[in-house]
């Protein structure tokens, strides 16, 4: 469990149960806490159905697959009453880059933060299965739209950027539930505190943050990321360093960056990665060094796919190491990773290795397009 300052945790509710159980999450590890009760989360309802019918969504599933079901905490378990919500921080300092070509990784995903998240909620839950009610635990889970609960039970405010603001912390919390047919207090609502600040809008490097809490997934790179398929080509230079995940919406976030709460994450926190070693590895090796991440069924050439515009983005032209792993990829028998290794090589000024045709139509169209060289290194 990541170490933290103490933050003021909950807000009690006034009844003596429900701020008994709320204090069990607390002193099992959880930094913010609250309860709401189990009725149909409407609002967050019609926000995703508005994001699908106009596609802000793209190709996202997730709570996005069933907005009903994702939006019907009863659905997740019958006859439930109340959810409790918490939050785990994971608002660890920057480390600096410790790689030739380091690949950056959100801080959510340095380590996998939802176990303990889980172990914290397991708690409860038995707490609660033991007092006689029913109890299910929810996180990182397409069940619940965990945003929304996180609201309503008092745990933060919605941010401009979509992501829950917790007074006095920020954003850099993962969030999680539990269900249960336990009739408790509810906590109170926190006030909005983003005023007439739009720095998140302003600092995302691709202009994603379309309006005050609406995100185009489309021009989203911590989407894009994930997403399979062809990375969009206007949005490439845009990625930078990053290899999973972008923090950039919450880094610029006054409440965030004076955050009060800071955790040191345990043993095995990885804020950065090794692009070249990435790009060498087997099928196995790769998967077992990005266990934790979201990889679209497991398929570890998304995450090659990644690493071959990092490298073109920030990797060292006159480098031996990365001239061959170029080459290597140009030659590459998957059209997807050949075309995104011609992007790299044009990045790099390497055009003398790119082969003039391909019969690949995604090459085809690469080539036909190849990118500006890269006047510098940039980290």
């Amino acid at each position: 469990m990541p170490q933290a300052e103490r933050l003021e945790a909950f807000h009690p509710t006034g009844d003596l149960y429900t701020d008994e159980i709320l204090a069990l999450g607390i002193d099992s590890g959880l930094h913010r806490i609250g309860c709401t009760d189990a009725s149909p989360l409407s609002e967050a309802r019609e926000a995703i159905v508005t994001r699908i019918e106009s596609g802000l969504h793209d190709e996202m599933q997730f709570t996005f697959r069933n907005p009903r079901r994702s939006t019907t905490p009863t659905d997740a378990l019958a006859g439930a009453q109340s959810i409790i919500v918490a939050g785990l921080s994971y608002a660890a300092p920057a480390v600096e880059p410790p790689f030739t070509v380091s690949g950056r990784v959100a801080r959510y995903s340095w380590i996998e933060y939802y176990e303990p998240l889980r172990r914290a909620l397991t708690v409860v839950r038995d707490r609660l299965r033991s007092d006689g009610h029913r109890a299910l635990v929810f996180a990182d889970d397409n069940s619940l739209v965990d945003r929304a609960v996180a609201h309503r039970a008092g745990i933060g405010w919605f941010g401009k950027n979509a992501n829950v603001l917790v007074p006095g912390a920020g954003s850099f919390f993962v969030l999680g539930s539990v269900v249960t047919t336990a009739r408790l207090a509810t906590s109170r609502i926190v006030d909005d505190g983003c005023g007439s600040c739009r720095r998140c809008l302003d600092g995302c490097p691709t202009r994603a943050i379309v309006d005050s809490g609406v995100v185009d997934a489309r021009r989203c790179l911590a989407w894009l990321l994930q997403k399979p398929g062809v990375f969009d080509r206007r949005y490439r230079v845009a990625l930078g360093d990053r290899m999973y995940g972008c923090d950039d919406c919450q880094e610029v976030c006054p409440p965030t960056t004076r955050r009060q709460l800071r955790v040191t994450p345990p043993d095995g926190a990885r804020p950065w990665v090794d692009v070249e070693s990435f790009l060498e590895l087997d099928d196995a090796e790769l998967l077992e060094e990005v266990d934790w991440w979201y990889v679209a069924d497991r398929n570890p050439d998304w995450i090659r796919r990644n690493a071959l515009i990092v490298l073109g983005n920030i990797g060292e032209p006159s480098s031996p190491r990365v001239r061959r792993l170029i080459v290597r990829y140009l030659e590459h028998p998957d059209p997807m990773l050949r075309a995104h290794a011609v992007w790299s090589a044009a990045r790099l000024g390497m055009n003398e290795v790119i082969p003039k045709y391909d019969t690949a139509p995604l090459v085809v169209d690469e080539l036909r397009n190849l990118p500006e060289v890269r006047a510098t290194r940039t980290n």
